[in-house]
């Protein structure tokens, strides 16, 4: 019997683009995850006052842009400039670059050995201009690469009087992404967010597409845990994407890798499970792993994820090559 390759079943996620090559969310990271051979790439989604979908992991600029420095008057009380309080506009006029931190009054970079920050020249783009550089990378090299986006914070959202989940979902279908055929997955944090997509927001736009409910903790969604857990959120969902912990327990060791049932259970009622975030910068993978190849193994082959979210890629699509 011929032996099917696991890279046939299992899927890669850009996360953030090439995030680990270059800075994130940027077009560029995203054009170099296309060439890299992803076959997701990852759109984090925040609206902006003017009613713009931006692609931003943050629902604030200042951890990847320039906003503290052009507009340092527009700072909220608690220190942070978010991007719901500026127009498309202005935040077109913003540089973005690496993320950083600031210590002392200066940015020091969160990730000392990727791209540094403040060179050469990036923005913040639409959702829609992203779509538009996927689909079109997708004409011209033959490729039929997927979009992931997520809906940041939809509460937040609502509270200031922003339905993003809507916005989304419409742009989605404007764009040809209505049906489960289609290669998109759209995912939140929220499950409340996530059944009001499902029951209301699909049906008025008319669309139907996977839904993919993520997990950080056990603390948000104690009962996911429980009996009968799955089975609760496979009634809205497609898939789950955890945080890799939850798949590989902290505590495991060399010798010790310690696999939680979540992914069992989660496949044992239809779901798919695409965790994050696997990342090869030093200190980023688990004392059970020698390497980033032994992390993908532990996680492809011993836990049977579904996919992953990585910053870098091609090393992952390189694994599943060679397996």
């Amino acid at each position: 019997m011929k032996k099917t390759s696991v890279s046939a079943e299992k899927i890669v996620i850009a996360h953030r683009g090439a995030s680990g090559y270059l800075p994130e969310h940027t077009l560029a990271a995203k054009a170099m995850a296309h060439a890299m051979g992803a076959h997701y790439i990852e759109q984090d989604v925040v609206m902006t006052k003017d009613d713009a979908l931006i692609v931003l992991h943050d629902i604030t600029l200042d951890r990847t842009t320039d906003v503290a420095e052009k507009f340092p008057d527009r700072v909220r009380e608690d220190g942070r400039y978010y991007a719901i309080d500026f127009t498309l506009e202005e935040v077109r006029s913003l540089a973005a670059t690496e993320a950083f931190v600031m210590e002392e009054g200066k940015k020091v970079q969160g990730y000392k050995n990727r791209f540094p920050i403040n060179l050469s020249s990036f923005s913040v783009p639409t959702l829609e201009e992203e779509i538009q550089l996927i689909q079109g990378l997708n004409k011209s090299t033959g490729k039929d690469v997927g979009i992931y986006p997520e809906i940041k914070q939809p509460k937040f959202h609502r509270d200031e009087g922003k339905d993003i989940s809507t916005a989304v979902v419409k742009l989605l279908k404007e764009y040809g992404y209505f049906s489960r055929s289609e290669k998109v997955f759209l995912q939140t944090f929220s499950f409340e967010e996530l059944k009001e997509i499902r029951t209301n927001i699909f049906p008025e736009v008319g669309v139907e597409i996977d839904l993919i409910l993520l997990v950080g903790n056990k603390n948000t969604y104690p009962w996911i845990f429980e009996e009968g857990g799955m089975e609760k959120i496979a009634k809205f969902a497609d898939g789950i994407g955890p945080d890799k912990s939850l798949v590989i327990s902290r505590e495991s060791t060399a010798s010790n890798a310690q696999i939680t049932p979540l992914v069992s259970r989660a496949h044992a009622v239809g779901l798919k499970v695409h965790p994050y975030t696997y990342r090869l910068d030093p200190g980023q993978i688990p004392n059970y792993a020698d390497d980033f190849d032994e992390l993908l193994r532990k996680h492809f082959l011993d836990a049977d994820v579904d996919g992953i979210f990585t910053d870098f890629p091609d090393k992952a699509v390189k694994f599943l090559q060679r397996n």
